[in-house]
Formats: C-alpha cells, sequence, structure tokens
C-alpha cells in the first residue's frame, strides 16, 4: 500500500505502478537519500519538532537500512515486499517496518519534491568530485607521454592537410588544456549544485519552524536556494553539469578521431598497444583501434542525454510534474559515459607508442612554406607579396616533384632577388621550430617550459 494512498478508495493498477516506479533507476541514490534524511531529522530534533529519542531511532534505524542495502540483503530490486515508486518510498517504508510508526515522523517538514531536488545535487557534489580526478588522470598521462616524446618532430595540420612542422607534444598538450577548462568547467558548475532546497517542501515550504541552514551546514553545502518554487522545480544545475560532460566528451571524441587517423595503415605513425586493441573474427591481419572507436561513438550518447533532459524540461509549468522523474536516467547514463572513458582513454594512451614522420620525401618539405614566406617578410617584402611568390615556388616543387631543399639559389632568385645563401638555413624543421619566438608556440623552449608547467599543476612528481 503506497505512504500517500490515504485520501484513495481505490488500489492502483499494478501496470500503472510498474510504469510510473522509478525504483529501479533511482534506487542508486539510496546513499544520498540515506545522508539527506539524516540532516533532515538532525534539524528537526534541534528545533524540537521530533523528539530526540525519536530522531535517535530515526537515525539508528537509517544506519541499519543503509547497511542493509550495501550488503545486499535488502536488494532493491523491484521485487521485495518494499518494491513501489521510489527510493524515497522504499527507504521510509522499510523504517517504518524496522522501528514502527515513529519512522513515519521522517517525513515532517519535507516533501519528496525537495528531496529527490536535494539528492540529486548530492549525488552531482560526488560526481564532479569523481570526473575532475579522472580528468587529471588523463592530463596526468598526456602530459607524461609529451615528455617521452618531446623532440619527436611531426606535421601539423588543417583540413587534414600538412601545415607546418610542430613537436608531437606540443600537439598532444593542447588536450591538456582543452581538458583543463574542462575541469574548470565542473568545478563551475559546482558553486550551484552546493546550494540546499532542502525545506523547501512540495513548493510552498513549510508551516513548521524549521532551520533550513543548519541542514545545509550539516550536508556540507554552501548556500540555500532562496525561493521555494525555483527549489524544487528547475533541473538546470543537471542541464549545465550534462553540457559541461558533453564539451568533456567532444574533446575525447576529436582525440580519439586522431589516435584513430594514425594507427591507421596509411599514417602508420602511431600504434596502440595489443591491450587496447581488437582483432577481426575474419581477417587475421586486423589490429583495430576499438576503444578509441567507442569512446568517439559513445559521445553521441551524453548528446543524447543532454538533449533529454533539455527536451523534458522545455515545457513545464512551474512547480514539480512527474515528467522530471525521467532526469534520472539521462544523468547517470553520463556519469557512467564519461567516467569510464575517461579511465579506459588515460589507460589506452598510457600504453601509445609514436613513431618518427619522414620528411625527406618529395614534398613533405612543402609545410615549410610559410617559414620562406616569413623570410621574404624580414627582408622587407609586404607579406602577401611573399605569400604570392612562395605560392609560385610551391607550384613549381609539385609540377617538377622536387623538394624545396632541390631547388637551387639561382631558381629561388628567378622568383624574387631577395633570396640569399642563407635561405637554405631556414628549409629544415627543426630550424623551423627554433624560430619560432611567440609564449605557446611549439618552439622546444616553450613546449619544454609548457611540460614543466604542467607537471607543476599536476603535482607530478617524476
Amino acid at each position: 500500500m503506497p505512504l500517500w494512498n490515504g485520501r484513495f478508495k481505490g488500489r492502483l493498477d499494478p501496470r500503472a505502478l510498474r510504469f510510473s516506479s522509478s525504483l529501479k533507476v533511482d534506487r542508486r541514490l539510496f546513499r544520498e537519500d540515506i545522508e539527506g534524511s539524516l540532516a533532515h531529522v538532525a534539524m528537526l530534533a534541534r528545533k524540537k519538532i521530533v523528539s530526540a529519542s525519536d530522531a535517535k531511532a530515526i537515525q539508528r534505524g537509517l544506519a541499519q537500512i543503509s547497511r542493509e542495502i550495501e550488503t545486499g540483503k535488502l536488494a532493491l530490486d523491484g521485487k521485495e515486499r518494499l518494491a513501489g515508486e521510489d527510493i524515497h518510498m522504499a527507504i521510509e517504508a522499510r523504517l517504518i517496518e524496522k522501528i514502527g510508526d515513529i519512522g513515519g515522523k521522517l517525513h515532517t517538514a519535507r516533501s519528496r519534491n525537495d528531496q529527490i531536488a536535494l539528492d540529486e545535487r548530492l549525488y552531482l557534489r560526488e560526481s564532479i568530485h569523481t570526473i575532475t580526478r579522472l580528468i587529471g588522470r588523463l592530463q596526468k598521462a598526456i602530459v607524461s607521454k609529451a615528455e617521452r616524446y618531446q623532440d619527436l618532430i611531426v606535421s601539423g595540420y588543417t583540413h587534414l592537410q600538412r601545415a607546418q612542422p610542430i613537436l608531437l607534444a606540443h600537439h598532444l598538450l593542447s588536450y591538456v588544456s582543452m581538458l583543463d577548462r574542462d575541469r574548470e568547467r565542473l568545478e563551475d558548475c559546482m558553486d550551484r549544485v552546493s546550494r540546499s532546497p532542502l525545506g523547501a517542501g512540495a513548493l510552498a515550504g513549510t508551516s513548521f519552524p524549521i532551520d533550513r541552514k543548519y541542514a545545509a551546514r550539516k550536508l556540507g553545502l554552501t548556500r540555500l536556494i532562496d525561493n521555494s518554487i525555483d527549489a524544487v522545480s528547475d533541473r538546470d544545475v543537471q542541464i549545465e553539469f550534462l553540457s559541461c560532460c558533453a564539451i568533456t566528451m567532444m574533446h575525447l571524441s576529436r582525440f580519439a578521431e586522431e589516435i584513430i587517423i594514425w594507427s591507421s595503415s596509411e599514417w602508420n605513425f602511431a600504434e596502440i598497444g595489443d591491450s587496447y586493441s581488437t582483432g577481426s573474427s575474419i581477417m587475421p591481419q586486423k589490429k583495430n583501434p576499438d576503444i578509441a572507436e567507442l569512446v568517439r561513438g559513445k559521445t553521441g550518447r551524453v548528446y543524447g542525454d543532454l538533449i533529454a533532459l533539455l527536451t523534458i524540461m522545455k515545457g513545464l509549468p512551474l512547480a514539480y510534474n512527474r515528467d522530471m522523474q525521467e532526469d534520472k536516467e539521462p544523468l547517470f547514463d553520463t556519469v557512467d559515459t564519461l567516467s569510464g572513458s575517461l579511465d579506459i582513454f588515460a589507460s589506452m594512451l598510457s600504453g601509445m607508442k609514436f613513431k618518427p614522420v619522414k620528411f625527406d620525401q618529395p614534398g613533405a618539405d612543402l609545410i615549410l612554406a610559410t617559414e620562406l614566406a616569413d623570410y621574404l617578410v624580414k627582408k622587407g617584402l609586404p607579406f602577401r607579396k611573399a605569400h604570392a611568390i612562395v605560392g609560385k615556388l610551391v607550384v613549381l616543387c609539385i609540377k617538377k616533384k622536387r623538394a624545396l631543399k632541390d631547388i637551387s639559389l639561382k631558381e629561388y632568385r628567378e622568383y624574387s632577388r631577395l633570396f640569399e645563401k642563407d635561405i637554405f638555413r631556414f628549409i629544415d624543421v627543426s630550424t623551423s621550430l627554433q624560430q619560432k619566438k611567440s609564449s605557446g608556440s611549439t618552439s622546444p623552449r616553450e613546449v619544454r617550459k609548457a611540460i614543466r608547467s604542467w607537471k607543476g599543476r599536476l603535482r607530478i612528481s617524476r
């Protein structure tokens, strides 16, 4: 019998109960639900709304229920006698079963509306801690890989076309910066997560003389949500969190895409360890980058979770509506998907190996074309004219299947009298890197500086 059944004469159709029950989903909030209830009953006792002895009985009962769920004695799988609408009612029903009618006092001055809003915020708080820790682990793995390969020169790309020579470490560290902004977004989100809705009741507050600030402090929450309607009727914090997670997954997906390309036979630049690759059921030679592909694919799930919650909330009138029960599956799925992706990505990257890129093949040194243009600019030529001259030289190389270094000084001077003997010093990938002067560039000096900086910020000891 539902705990709210007093005003009903008929019984709820079992099919309606099965359809409306969220217990199979929200049972994972049992820790947060019990934590919130312990703080709530402590506040009720402090304000003498319930007696100290009743509060102690409730607290003991809740602690016992927590152990029962942790050990599996109380499964909450929807099959036991306490199967009901949600985790809140299941725990309260078990509490009444254990300690009698005193257990019914727990819900004084509280509604399931502010109760679930609180539970989700406590869950978000823990999830943000977990995800930011995993982001840090991946950042450390990237920095370690960058340090190991800090002298490896590769081609940078735009439009998937060779652009300019860079250090692989510089490329890898760009993802460390992206992930750091992901961490900052989540930590900023935490400020809004850490606001307590408890005490808002169903929507209008309560006539009992509760102390909302005391309950919030007990839970380690920093502020109150000021308006009782707002406290129970919005899920913007959850949406913000999912948005942050979607951006992080986007960054992982881009990195995964590059790893997939790099490890292909056509590029043959990177090799994923056997522990994070799979084979083919029919083609014995295959070594597939399945883990990277799955991270790329799972990004769509997180995008879908964000859109799902936005769609759930988009037309809801104030205050609470049962539609909001559907917020948990996208929330939990995002936490599980992002946490798993971050964890496996760090392990996969740690076992990856990179191979030197050959720049001595015909056409390979065309990535130095910008260096030639800059050379002419430093001789006094406007950049647009220098760009045009070098473009004509590129056409010559492509037509004649020659490298820039194979063009004679005489030929260079046919395109511009500003070319001197020193031009051949600049047609070198190492020189190109050394010539970079701007902070945050791919010069070996700046990359070493960046590695030292990230090792300090991430507290990498070695």
